[in-house]
């Protein structure tokens, strides 16, 4: 087992009004009390992100956000800066989701200018990277997750790496109940660790938490937990759901 402390993530997307929001959170505190050994972070709408940091605050539970844009404030109609999301509460941020590369744009310069603000006002990022059916079936996994780490994290520093989590989530099995097998989120994982050895020295590869995306849930956490390289999940659909969010972070207990 490595020493690396496991880390569950969900990412609420755009589900749950404000009071949704908070009553989910509120039974989230009650139902992983106990569950120090984890590291924990929800990520609702914005809208809710405020109302949620007070019924989290002083639990386990931390509050993520969904993106960020990299400018401090200014004229960019809709869109939230870093310093909003510190003033919310927030710990951590979560950049280039698939759906966020999907249907809004984001490319990898984009998420490599939201990581770099999201350093500078001490937000936990993120990152997310996949490749979607199509390329695995052309078996250009690789090269697509070279290029997404390659880009996004360009003229980064050893020591900007200290606060980063990747995640990696194979579009395909984004919300389509299909998941990885473990065998093949253990290979991308190793990939991935190697690939930041090569770029960030093995201090930080040993160190960098990498999670696993794409239709996890209670009954096939534990399995993917016992892979060396998978250190947590970034959990959609089920972390909607308290008992079920907490029965994935409780992997230890309930597998």
């Amino acid at each position: 087992m490595n020493s690396r402390k496991p880390f569950i993530a969900g990412n609420w997307k755009m589900y749950k009004t404000c009071s949704e929001a908070v009553e989910t959170a509120g039974k989230l505190v009650k139902l992983l009390s106990q569950t120090s050994d984890v590291d924990i972070m929800i990520a609702p709408a914005y809208i809710a992100l405020a109302q949620v940091h007070e019924a989290v605050k002083g639990s386990f539970v931390t509050l993520g956000a969904q993106n960020l844009f990299w400018e401090k404030e200014g004229a960019y109609t809709g869109e939230i800066s870093p310093e909003m999301l510190v003033s919310a509460g927030c710990t951590y941020v979560i950049i280039g989701h698939s759906e966020r590369r999907q249907y809004f744009g984001e490319t990898n310069e984009t998420v490599n200018k939201k990581i770099k603000a999201a350093i500078n006002y001490n937000l936990k990022p993120v990152l997310c990277v996949g490749e979607s059916e199509k390329e695995r079936e052309a078996n250009d996994t690789f090269n697509v997750l070279d290029k997404q780490i390659k880009m996004g994290l360009e003229g980064f520093l050893h020591d900007d790496m200290q606060n980063i989590t990747l995640a990696y989530e194979p579009v395909w099995a984004i919300g389509t109940g299909k998941t990885a097998s473990n065998k093949q989120a253990q290979e991308v994982h190793l990939f991935l660790r190697t690939l930041i050895e090569k770029l960030f020295g093995k201090n930080i590869a040993e160190s960098i938490r990498i999670l696993y995306g794409g239709s996890v849930k209670p009954e096939n956490i534990t399995e993917l937990m016992t892979m060396p390289d998978v250190d947590g999940a970034l959990v959609g659909g089920a972390s909607l759901d308290a008992d079920k969010f907490s029965r994935i972070v409780k992997f230890k207990t309930v597998g």
